[in-house]
This record gives structure tokens, C-alpha cells and sequence, in this order.
């Protein structure tokens, strides 16, 4: 039997999605999650109870940012590769509790690179994320892996950039082969209900009025979550040269404009929503647009699914799962 990959973050959305992808090739894997309440956990378990039992699979439970724990799930399971989701995510979440991201995002992250240190790991992709590329306006091209990213308006951008530089280190030291991933506004089934989308869906159901941020004058680079798992995948069966530190954008490569998502989620549920026109938030940015050549060319990777065939398959799942 091959050696396992461990997935930090498994009980996460994308976290559950990769898992799954995995065992349904046939692989083995580990799978690490906390169970925070950020969010309701009943989300979470209900998410792992899609894996758990399953062949090929375990689930561990404990705090990705206690190193010596880490370091023990890798080097006693056998673990040669890994897939580090594991984050505290959300940018207004950091306004409130910043200390949360300094202990997930950064010890959580060093923790990670320490046991890929340690125990001879073959490749670690991690997750980053578009907000590291700071603020951009509407319009123009796509955002570059090569582009400066060192204005970031949030402290979650400013930790998720803090890890790429952390990761060029521990190439560049220590020879671990590593590819990071911008995720650009990842959306679909299982999602997080602190994203938009989703919030929005719960409001709609209650009669609540929505809150749109930006008066609406914003635009996002959505990309559903099967598109981003065939990225993610992809990208752990190309390992780079050792001492190699590569990142790329994932994204959907065509922003949507705020309100014709919320157009397209009414459709998708059939409710219409009051909308509540509020400025921007600290910490948000007006657009996000990844420019995916660099990941094409790795992989031919190509999204396939688009903001309205996703958002119906969502509202589908969010109708069963409430």
C-alpha cells in the first residue's frame, strides 16, 4: 500500500472535498481537523461522518499549531506527502480575534513545515489565498503569481502571505519541495456559512434582508469546488524539484459582479431578496481575478463549472442538508 497523505483541515470544505477525491482513487489518507466553533461544528461533523469509516481513511482529531503532535501523526503513519488546509479563514472574523489567526495560520503553518522537515516529506502543497495580492480596482488583468503582494488590507491576507514566505524558507533551507496555492473565492455543497453566498441563502430562507457590501459594486473570481479539488490534486502529483517553492493561482479566471451572483442565487432558490446597500468593510477588496496560465501549463488545469450551474448544484444541497 502507498504511504497515506496527510490532510490538514479534513472536516473543512475544501478540506472534505480533497479527502474524497482521494479515496475515490484509491489512495489512503490521514486527515487532521480541530472541530473549532467558528462555525457551527455540526457542519464539520457532518462532513467527516462522509468519511469516516470509509477504507482508506482516519481521522484524527487535535490542534494543528502543537508541532510535537504533528510531528508524531507524520513520521508514525508514514506520511510522504501532504495537503495543508488547515486555517483559520475569514477576513472581518480577524478584526475580532486576531490572535486565532497568529496561532492557526502562522504556528499552525510552522508546524506543518517542521514535520516536513523532519520525516524526508516528498511534496507539501498548502493552501494561501488571492487576498495576499491586496487591494486591486474593478477591471484590468488578471492577478499574477509574479505581481507584488506585499500591501495586504487584512490580517488573515498578511498571515496567508506570512506563510508563503515562511515555505520559500524551508525550501530554500532545507530542500522540502512545496507548491502554494491562491485559492480565489472557492464556493459549492459542504461550503463555509460565513461566506456570501451562503449567508445570503440562510437570509433568504429566514425573510431577513441581506446585507450587500459595497453597494454592491464588487467582484469576485467564484470558483466551485470541484474545479478547485481537480487543481489541488493535480498539482500533489507533480512534485517539484527538491528545494523548489512554486505558488499559483486557482481560480475561475472570470469574475462575477456581487450582484449578479445574488441574482443568480435568487434563481438558484427561487426567492427574491431585500438588500440592505452597505459601504465596504475594513479588510475587503473591490475584485479578485486570478490569471491561471502558470497552473494551466503545470497541468492543463481548466475550470468547468460556472457561477450558475454551481450555484444551482448549492442550492440543491443546501435545500437537502436544511
Amino acid at each position: 500500500m502507498s504511504a497515506p497523505i496527510f490532510v490538514t483541515g479534513a472536516a473543512g470544505f475544501i478540506g472534505m472535498h480533497v479527502a474524497n477525491r482521494l479515496l475515490e482513487q484509491g489512495r489512503t489518507v490521514v486527515g487532521l481537523d480541530s472541530y473549532n466553533d467558528y462555525y457551527d461544528p455540526a457542519l464539520k461533523e457532518a462532513r467527516a461522518a462522509r468519511l469516516d469509516g470509509r477504507t482508506g481513511f482516519k481521522m484524527i482529531r487535535g490542534d494543528i499549531a502543537e508541532p510535537g503532535f504533528v510531528n508524531e501523526i507524520v513520521r508514525t503513519r508514514g506520511v510522504r506527502r501532504i495537503i495543508h488546509l488547515a486555517a483559520q479563514a475569514g477576513v472581518r472574523y480577524s478584526l475580532d480575534n486576531p490572535f486565532a489567526y497568529e496561532r492557526s495560520n502562522l504556528a499552525g503553518h510552522l508546524s506543518i513545515l517542521e514535520a516536513a522537515r523532519h520525516n524526508a516529506i516528498e511534496h507539501l502543497v498548502y493552501a494561501s489565498s488571492s487576498s495576499v495580492y491586496g487591494s486591486r480596482p474593478l477591471g484590468g488583468a488578471g492577478f499574477r503569481e509574479d505581481d507584488p503582494a506585499v500591501s495586504p488590507v487584512s490580517l488573515y491576507a498578511a498571515t496567508k502571505r506570512s506563510c508563503e514566505l515562511l515555505s520559500e524558507s524551508y525550501a530554500s533551507l532545507y530542500a522540502i519541495p512545496q507548491s502554494g496555492l491562491r485559492f480565489f473565492t472557492v464556493y459549492g455543497p459542504w461550503g463555509r456559512p460565513d461566506m456570501a453566498y451562503f449567508k445570503f441563502a440562510q437570509k433568504l430562507a429566514r425573510g431577513e434582508p441581506i446585507e450587500v457590501y459595497g453597494e454592491g459594486k464588487m467582484a469576485r473570481d467564484f470558483t466551485y469546488i470541484d474545479d478547485i479539488v481537480d487543481g489541488v490534486v493535480g498539482v500533489l502529483d507533480v512534485t517539484p524539484p527538491d528545494g523548489s517553492h512554486e505558488v499559483y493561482n486557482i481560480g475561475d479566471s472570470s469574475p462575477v459582479g456581487l450582484m449578479e451572483m445574488i441574482s443568480t442565487l435568487e434563481q438558484a432558490l427561487g426567492m427574491t431578496a431585500t438588500k440592505r446597500m452597505l459601504p465596504m468593510q475594513p479588510g475587503d477588496v473591490p475584485a479578485t481575478y486570478a490569471d491561471i496560465t502558470k497552473l494551466n501549463r503545470l497541468i492543463g488545469y481548466q475550470p468547468k463549472v460556472m457561477i450558475d450551474e454551481g450555484l444551482q448544484r448549492f442550492a440543491a444541497w443546501w435545500r437537502d442538508y436544511y
